[in-house]
């Protein structure tokens, strides 16, 4: 019968793929991935050492990457709140995996935050200056401004 109408045939084995019986159930039984060489891809993914830098193995060893983290934090504090920045990116291995690299880490959460600060302050400054403008700080606004900084020391030759 099976053989004239091919529709019955699948509907048979719907039927016993639903089935809880494994021995009416071929589907359930067999593995989900025919091929018995595992994914390549996700292998290597699993199995991939986590390096300390964007470099990957061609960057700094870990001791080496604990000073350079070091220095970047420190500096950052010398008004070289980019520096913060750099410390972030190119440490972003060790912000990705929050287990990997404690020490390193340390410092690149710190560099993160100084330079979120930074970044909040100068918005807000840059905005609260160029929305507000003279209304807002008055005759000390041309003061402020460095547009003008030529005039007023007679550099331009036009005073």
């Amino acid at each position: 019968v099976f053989h004239f109408f091919p529709f019955l045939k699948w509907l048979s084995k719907m039927e016993a793929s639903q089935s809880d019986d494994p021995s009416l159930n071929p589907v359930r039984n067999r593995n989900p991935n025919p091929d018995p060489a595992p994914n390549p891809l996700s292998t290597i993914i699993s199995s991939a050492q986590v390096w300390p830098t964007i470099d990957g193995p061609l960057g700094l060893t870990e001791e080496a990457s604990v000073d350079y983290a070091r220095r970047f934090y420190k500096f950052g504090f010398a008004l070289l709140p980019w520096l913060w920045f750099v410390n972030c990116f190119y440490f972003w291995p060790v912000l990705r995996h929050a287990r990997a690299f404690p020490q390193i880490r340390n410092y690149v959460v710190r560099s993160a935050i100084g330079f979120s600060v930074f970044t909040a302050l100068l918005s807000a400054w840059a905005l609260t200056f160029s929305i507000g403008g003279e209304q807002l700080f008055g005759p000390v606004y041309d003061k402020l401004v460095m547009y003008n900084v030529a005039d007023r020391l007679g550099l331009s030759g036009l005073a």
